[in-house]
């Protein structure tokens, strides 16, 4: 029996195969022999560890209490807090640089995967007589309609997409700990803002009472003057005493009303919206501290997550530039209808069809991507050294306010003390210059003392407060990373 001759249609069919495989042959020849080198290897720089900066790798009490200002036990503060949280300018731009992030994620993982359109236009154009369209068409008006769908894909054989995409997702995360940084800043200066001005308001009080000591010093002292007992110098310098009291006093309001206009900006509000805000520095109680600074110090730490994801997003970054060194191959196909003539569009006869797969491989790019590459290396060292930077800071920043707290808490019992003595010997100078038995001179230098060791009393309170509220933002402010919002863009 004589075999049947091939059809054109199986002819075809063998002969594109065979060009197929010839093509795929010669493109792993070129990639064997003469596709660009990535040249030497690179280490990066080495992450600081835990232990590396004396944090305690078995202490597991670093962390701070979620809404750790209501520690404060201050409902005030709590209100002022969660107003700046909702309402504070710097921290909405911190939010929608954390959706703008969120979303360029979104669009690289959309881009990752096929890609189907379908295109529908309809043309009326006059051919040229003298042009490449023969005749009858050429030199006459015709309509044209094409349909089409498409479909393109690029196989990620070599992680390329995957890096990019870790890469945006490292951004958008490392924006998402950016924000809760800003968070737990923000709140910190509200809070310290607030101790500030209680601070203030009790400077305020003891200023005051100063006035009413040196009033009843200078009634006192016009008695003793009209009785003879003392001189016109007494008398001056106990009247002088009393607009230097006043002018303390006005200083202090002065200092109190920007206090309040400073609250109310950072919560979002006119700046003369607070005008009675008096907070009292008695009312508000430490919060507990830490004794040792453990090492999850450095994964509440929003600032430190934040350094530590665009490290990974850098990492990523390398990867995507050294799979650039390897062939890029696309698929795509077309079917639809295109026809001369809008009559005909949709008949069976104007079908059309098509698939072309394609493989791109650099050979000679004149170091284009090698220097690419080291352009992502670079960034790559920076990044580590930023977050290692980071960690440094951080550690510093906590164990600066546990120090400086430690020292306070055995300030306190000292100060308590000395404001004692200098109220006891204040009321012996007064009573001994009362009985005609003590100088003047020696109730104006104990009056100054115990002044003096008021002030200091209320500054000592206002750290102890302060240094808590900034060991609390170094803790991380009970932040946690948590990356759910991210759920969506990295599926």
């Amino acid at each position: 029996m004589t075999p049947t001759a091939p059809t054109p249609l199986t002819t075809r069919s063998a002969l594109a195969a065979h060009l197929a495989v010839s093509a795929i042959a010669l493109a792993a020849a070129l990639f064997l022999v003469g596709c660009a080198s990535p040249g030497p290897s690179h280490t990066p720089l080495a992450q600081t560890t835990p232990s590396a900066v004396g944090l305690n790798t078995s202490a597991t009490e670093t962390a701070a209490p979620s809404q750790w200002w209501k520690a404060l036990g201050d409902d005030q503060l709590n209100t002022l807090v969660d107003q700046a949280l909702q309402g504070n300018p710097s921290l909405s731009v911190s939010r929608a640089r954390l959706e703008q992030a969120v979303a360029l994620s979104q669009v690289r993982e959309a881009a990752n995967g096929p890609q189907a359109t379908l295109g529908v236009d309809a043309t009326r154009q006059r051919y040229t007589a003298n042009g490449l369209v023969p005749a009858p068409i050429a030199g006459n008006t015709y309509n044209s309609g094409n349909v089409q769908a498409s479909l393109s894909w690029s196989p990620d054989f070599f992680g390329q997409h995957a890096a990019e995409l870790q890469a945006s997702l490292g951004q958008a995360r490392a924006a998402q700990a950016d924000a809760a940084a800003a968070a737990n800043t923000l709140a910190a200066q509200v809070g310290r803002s607030y101790v500030a001005l209680a601070r203030l308001v009790a400077q305020r009080d003891v200023a005051v009472r100063a006035l009413e000591q040196r009033e009843e010093q200078r009634k006192l002292t016009q008695e003793r003057t009209a009785a003879g007992l003392d001189s016109q110098v007494e008398l001056t310098q106990a009247q002088g005493a009393v607009p230097d009291a006043r002018t303390q006093i006005e200083a202090l309001e002065e200092q109190i009303t920007l206090g309040r206009r400073q609250l109310a900006v950072l919560t979002g509000q006119a700046p003369d919206a607070l005008p009675q805000l008096t907070p009292q520095l008695a009312a508000l109680q430490p919060s507990a501290v830490p004794e040792v600074l453990g090492a999850d110090l450095l994964g509440r730490r929003p600032d430190v997550v934040a350094a530590r994801w665009r490290v990974e997003a850098a990492t990523q970054g390398v990867n995507s530039a050294r799979s650039e060194f390897y062939p890029n191959i696309n698929i795509s196909a077309f079917i639809g209808l295109n026809s001369l003539g809008l009559d005909k569009v949709f008949n069976g006869s104007s079908r059309q069809m098509g698939v072309t797969p394609a493989l791109r491989l650099p050979i000679f790019d004149g170091g284009r991507l090698r220097a690419q590459l080291g352009g992502r290396q670079a960034e790559l060292d920076a990044a580590i050294a930023q977050y290692n930077g980071a960690v440094l800071d951080a550690v510093k920043e906590a164990g600066d306010a546990v120090a400086s707290i430690q020292s306070l808490t055995r300030q306190q019992p000292l100060q308590d003390d000395a404001v004692a003595s200098a109220e006891k010997a204040y009321r012996f100078a007064q009573d001994r210059y009362r009985a005609g038995l003590g100088n003047y001179l020696v109730v104006l230098s104990t009056e100054s003392q115990v002044l003096a060791q008021r002030r200091l009393a209320v500054d000592l309170r206002a750290r102890q407060l302060d240094t808590r509220l900034v060991l609390m933002k170094a803790l991380g402010g009970g932040w946690t990373d948590d990356t759910a919002v991210l759920h969506t863009a990295a599926r």
